[in-house]
């Protein structure tokens, strides 16, 4: 386990309990258990190994993303890492406290009924593996702590994951209803508040710490994402550098979950009019089935200093988009002859292009593409495969589209007719063999593990 003798955090860590049947039943490492039994997600790629295994095995529905794991995660720990800060700062021996509290109030063969149910079901480690019997790891300590007290202070987290209504994706995992006996269990966690009512208060409002802990869970109930910003904003006198520094870090995965869970944007969005635009400009907005016209009033913000000056041409642009190679097929076919490069494109065609009124032709998949794109579809089955435009060796016109001289050429003869060609780049979109690659792996962010588990190929270099 990663903390301090006084059950802090050495270094921020993410965890959480899961059951021992379900632990099988997903084939979760051993090694990712901690010695109380919680899994442990040391870092961003941990999480994402074991959200890929999860969500292979489960009903779509269910499916779960490494942000949301993360953060249930990360949420428990900073709650162990404030009762450790608790303890040592504001009431010593807490927990010896609670425990001969509770031996009062609910006695001590049920309490014992209950930490022993809980280790069973959500076993420590050396119990897990047969190492210890539950009723002698009861018996022990663990870094000069009695046992007893860190299975009251797991049982409490139980109580707060299962409390927390943004887990109910995750609830298979530790649901309360695989203990023995769950109303005892109730029963217990009712004694251990009414102990922490009594207890000093803590927090930036001065609350009892069951209080406090459901303070960030009520602020936001089904919203994980929101939970993460209230600690993050209103506990920060609670929390370390470190902790604070991960808090930031679990923002962004969480946004990393958004972007590829919502892909598009707002059914309608307007299409802003900058200042400066040809007093007759189109204004339009956007609906589900494409652009409409509109009586929209000019856009009520500067235009940005960067926009482009080219006001006499582009705000009545009519483009039209060609597939590259696919143009030049379609070329081949209706002249009955070879059309391979970009030189060869008949005057005819680019004609019939102006007799129809566009003024812009964008040209797609213009780049040089990288080879082992092509080789990986074929590897996969798709032999008549060639490789992804976006799979690119180099920003350079492709040599069997005749590179800059044919390209040039094009230019020449559509500009001379009116039309202006187009093409798009994105700098990130490279091979895996590409120049860029190749000559300055520097740019490139580096990592000893591929980011994302469902996306990797593992066959011939």
């Amino acid at each position: 386990m990663m903390r301090e003798d006084d059950g802090s955090i050495k270094q921020p860590v993410f965890e959480f309990h899961i059951e021992r049947q379900v632990r099988r039943k997903y084939d979760i490492d051993d090694a990712l258990f901690s010695q109380q039994g919680s899994i442990i997600f040391s870092d961003f790629h941990a999480v994402r190994q074991f959200v890929y295994k999860l969500n292979r095995k489960r009903d779509p529905r269910l499916h779960v993303y490494p942000g949301e794991v993360n953060a249930a995660g990360l949420i428990e720990e900073i709650y162990h890492y404030i009762l450790g800060t608790y303890e040592k700062q504001v009431n010593p021996q807490v927990f010896d406290k609670a425990r001969k509290y509770l031996k009062k109030t609910i006695g001590e063969e049920q309490l014992y009924k209950v930490l022993y149910d809980f280790l069973h079901k959500f076993p420590s480690t050396a119990v897990y593996k047969g190492e210890l019997s539950v009723a002698k790891y009861l018996k022990g300590t663990t870094s000069g702590r009695s046992n007893q007290n860190l299975v009251i202070q797991e049982a409490m987290m139980l109580f707060f994951n299962n409390f927390n209504p943004a887990n109910k994706k995750l609830k298979e995992l530790f649901d309360e209803k695989y203990l023995e006996d769950p109303l005892l269990f109730r029963q217990f966690i009712d004694h251990l508040e009414d102990f922490f009512e009594e207890q000093p208060p803590y927090g930036p409002k001065n609350q009892d710490i069951f209080d406090l802990f459901k303070t960030p869970i009520l602020s936001s109930p089904d919203d994980i994402s929101k939970q993460i910003d209230f600690i993050t904003e209103k506990w920060e006198s609670l929390l370390s550098e470190k902790i604070r520094l991960t808090l930031l870090k679990s923002k962004d995965l969480l946004k990393e979950d958004v972007r590829f869970d919502t892909m598009g944007g707002d059914p309608l969005t307007a299409a802003p009019v900058y200042k400066g635009m040809a007093d007759d400009a189109s204004r339009f907005s956007l609906g589900k089935s494409g652009y409409k016209y509109a009586e929209d009033s000019e856009a009520d913000y500067e235009e940005p200093e960067q926009f482009t000056d080219d006001v006499h041409w582009m705000p009545s642009v009519v483009m039209i988009a060609k597939n590259s190679y696919v143009w030049l097929d379609q070329l081949s076919k209706k002249y009955q002859r070879e059309i391979r490069r970009l030189d060869q494109i008949p005057d005819e065609e680019l004609d019939q292009l102006r007799r129809w009124n566009f003024t812009g032709l964008w040209l797609i998949g213009l780049w040089e593409r990288s080879e082992a794109s092509k080789r990986i579809k074929h590897i996969m089955g798709n032999v008549d495969a060639v490789s992804s435009a976006y799979s690119l060796y180099d920003y350079e016109i492709a040599r069997d589209l005749g590179g800059d001289e044919a390209y040039n050429n094009l230019n020449e003869r559509a500009k001379a007719r009116g039309l202006r060609l187009a093409s798009d780049m994105v700098p990130n979109h490279t091979g895996v063999y590409s120049k860029w690659v190749i000559e300055h792996p520097d740019f490139f962010i580096q990592a000893p593990v591929p980011p994302f588990p469902g996306y990797q190929f593992t066959g011939e270099n």
